[in-house]
Protein backbone atom coordinates (compact mmCIF):
# COMPACT_ATOMS: atom_id res chain seq x y z
CA UNK A 1 0.00 0.00 0.00
CA UNK A 2 2.32 3.26 -1.37
CA UNK A 3 0.05 5.35 -0.88
CA UNK A 4 -1.80 7.35 2.25
CA UNK A 5 -5.70 6.25 2.94
CA UNK A 6 -8.31 8.37 4.05
CA UNK A 7 -11.90 8.30 5.14
CA UNK A 8 -14.53 10.40 3.95
CA UNK A 9 -18.24 10.17 5.75
CA UNK A 10 -21.45 9.63 4.14
CA UNK A 11 -23.13 10.47 7.69
CA UNK A 12 -21.42 7.92 9.87
CA UNK A 13 -21.10 5.27 7.18
CA UNK A 14 -17.58 4.78 5.65
CA UNK A 15 -16.93 5.09 1.68
CA UNK A 16 -14.63 3.11 -0.03
CA UNK A 17 -14.38 2.17 -4.19
CA UNK A 18 -14.21 -0.81 -5.29
CA UNK A 19 -13.07 -2.04 -8.94
CA UNK A 20 -15.23 -5.04 -10.43
CA UNK A 21 -12.17 -6.50 -13.06
CA UNK A 22 -14.22 -8.55 -15.69
CA UNK A 23 -13.41 -9.81 -18.70
CA UNK A 24 -15.76 -11.38 -22.13
CA UNK A 25 -15.33 -15.09 -22.40
CA UNK A 26 -15.26 -16.94 -25.91
CA UNK A 27 -18.89 -18.18 -24.91
CA UNK A 28 -19.50 -13.83 -24.92
CA UNK A 29 -20.36 -14.60 -21.22
CA UNK A 30 -18.98 -12.47 -18.31
CA UNK A 31 -16.51 -13.76 -16.08
CA UNK A 32 -15.48 -11.40 -13.08
CA UNK A 33 -12.37 -11.67 -10.90
CA UNK A 34 -12.54 -12.06 -7.59
CA UNK A 35 -9.62 -11.95 -4.26
CA UNK A 36 -9.62 -12.72 -0.71
CA UNK A 37 -9.45 -10.47 1.79
CA UNK A 38 -6.22 -10.35 3.51
CA UNK A 39 -7.36 -11.26 7.62
CA UNK A 40 -10.26 -13.94 6.91
CA UNK A 41 -9.67 -15.36 3.08
CA UNK A 42 -13.10 -14.44 1.93
CA UNK A 43 -13.85 -13.55 -1.39
CA UNK A 44 -14.39 -10.02 -2.51
CA UNK A 45 -13.77 -7.47 -5.04
CA UNK A 46 -10.59 -5.33 -4.46
CA UNK A 47 -11.30 -1.82 -2.82
CA UNK A 48 -10.14 0.63 -0.70
CA UNK A 49 -10.15 4.61 0.21
CA UNK A 50 -10.12 7.12 -1.96
CA UNK A 51 -7.01 8.17 -2.38
CA UNK A 52 -6.06 11.90 -1.95
CA UNK A 53 -5.53 13.64 -5.60
CA UNK A 54 -7.06 10.99 -7.49
CA UNK A 55 -10.48 10.49 -8.74
CA UNK A 56 -12.87 7.72 -7.29
CA UNK A 57 -12.35 5.92 -10.50
CA UNK A 58 -8.13 6.75 -10.34
CA UNK A 59 -8.54 5.34 -6.89
CA UNK A 60 -10.51 2.10 -7.91
CA UNK A 61 -8.13 1.20 -10.80
CA UNK A 62 -4.84 1.82 -8.43
CA UNK A 63 -6.29 -0.82 -5.58
CA UNK A 64 -7.15 -3.16 -8.86
CA UNK A 65 -3.38 -3.56 -9.75
CA UNK A 66 -2.54 -3.02 -5.83
CA UNK A 67 -4.40 -5.98 -4.77
CA UNK A 68 -5.69 -8.19 -7.98
CA UNK A 69 -2.47 -7.70 -9.68
CA UNK A 70 -4.93 -6.64 -12.88
CA UNK A 71 -4.45 -3.65 -15.24
CA UNK A 72 -7.76 -2.55 -18.06
CA UNK A 73 -10.20 -0.27 -18.93
CA UNK A 74 -12.54 1.68 -15.95
CA UNK A 75 -16.05 3.10 -16.42
CA UNK A 76 -16.32 6.57 -16.16
CA UNK A 77 -19.32 6.33 -14.03
CA UNK A 78 -19.83 3.64 -10.87
CA UNK A 79 -21.99 1.08 -12.04
CA UNK A 80 -23.71 0.38 -8.43
CA UNK A 81 -22.39 -0.18 -5.14
CA UNK A 82 -23.15 -2.16 -1.76
CA UNK A 83 -23.15 -2.06 1.74
CA UNK A 84 -21.48 -3.86 3.88
CA UNK A 85 -19.89 -3.97 7.92
CA UNK A 86 -16.07 -3.06 7.46
CA UNK A 87 -13.51 -4.56 10.16
CA UNK A 88 -11.65 -1.58 11.98
CA UNK A 89 -8.16 -2.30 13.24
CA UNK A 90 -9.12 -1.23 16.41
CA UNK A 91 -11.53 -4.39 16.48
CA UNK A 92 -14.64 -2.37 16.17
CA UNK A 93 -17.16 -2.43 13.23
CA UNK A 94 -18.62 0.23 11.05
CA UNK A 95 -21.61 0.30 8.61
CA UNK A 96 -19.62 1.13 5.19
CA UNK A 97 -20.38 1.77 1.49
CA UNK A 98 -18.08 0.57 -1.74
CA UNK A 99 -18.83 2.06 -4.65
CA UNK A 100 -18.15 0.00 -8.06
CA UNK A 101 -16.23 1.06 -11.00
CA UNK A 102 -16.20 -2.08 -13.92
CA UNK A 103 -12.91 -2.24 -15.25
CA UNK A 104 -12.40 -4.30 -18.42
CA UNK A 105 -8.99 -6.22 -17.79
CA UNK A 106 -6.66 -5.98 -20.17
CA UNK A 107 -3.35 -7.05 -18.49
CA UNK A 108 -2.94 -9.94 -15.88
CA UNK A 109 0.34 -8.84 -13.93
CA UNK A 110 2.42 -11.59 -12.71
CA UNK A 111 3.88 -9.74 -9.87
CA UNK A 112 2.04 -7.16 -7.91
CA UNK A 113 2.08 -5.35 -4.42
CA UNK A 114 -0.36 -7.79 -2.44
CA UNK A 115 0.23 -10.88 -4.71
CA UNK A 116 1.62 -13.08 -1.23
CA UNK A 117 -1.41 -11.61 0.54
CA UNK A 118 -4.38 -12.65 -1.61
CA UNK A 119 -5.23 -15.01 -4.02
CA UNK A 120 -6.89 -14.05 -7.41
CA UNK A 121 -9.74 -16.27 -9.04
CA UNK A 122 -12.24 -15.74 -12.37
CA UNK A 123 -15.54 -16.73 -11.63
CA UNK A 124 -19.03 -16.66 -13.43
CA UNK A 125 -20.73 -13.92 -12.30
CA UNK A 126 -23.60 -16.43 -11.24
CA UNK A 127 -20.22 -18.14 -9.18
CA UNK A 128 -19.10 -15.12 -7.39
CA UNK A 129 -22.39 -14.10 -6.26
CA UNK A 130 -22.16 -17.58 -4.49
CA UNK A 131 -18.85 -16.96 -3.31
CA UNK A 132 -18.64 -13.70 -1.78
CA UNK A 133 -19.36 -13.33 1.99
CA UNK A 134 -20.90 -10.22 1.80
CA UNK A 135 -24.77 -10.39 1.14
CA UNK A 136 -25.13 -7.27 -0.71
CA UNK A 137 -22.42 -7.59 -3.02
CA UNK A 138 -24.16 -11.00 -3.56
CA UNK A 139 -27.02 -9.41 -4.53
CA UNK A 140 -25.46 -6.86 -7.21
CA UNK A 141 -23.42 -9.74 -8.82
CA UNK A 142 -26.86 -11.79 -8.78
CA UNK A 143 -28.24 -9.19 -10.71
CA UNK A 144 -24.91 -8.89 -13.10
CA UNK A 145 -25.56 -12.23 -13.54
CA UNK A 146 -29.29 -12.28 -14.61
CA UNK A 147 -28.20 -9.38 -16.81
CA UNK A 148 -29.79 -6.67 -15.21
CA UNK A 149 -26.03 -5.45 -14.96
CA UNK A 150 -24.76 -4.36 -18.34
CA UNK A 151 -20.79 -3.71 -18.28
CA UNK A 152 -20.13 -3.35 -22.16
Amino acid sequence: MGHKRRQTEMGRRARQVAALPWRREADGSIAVLLITSRTNAKWMLPKGWAIPGKSDVESAVIEAEEEAGVTGIPSRAPIGSYFYVRQEDNGKTRPSQAVIYALEVTQELGTWDEKQQRTRRWFTAGDAALAVFERDLARFLGKLAAGRIHLA
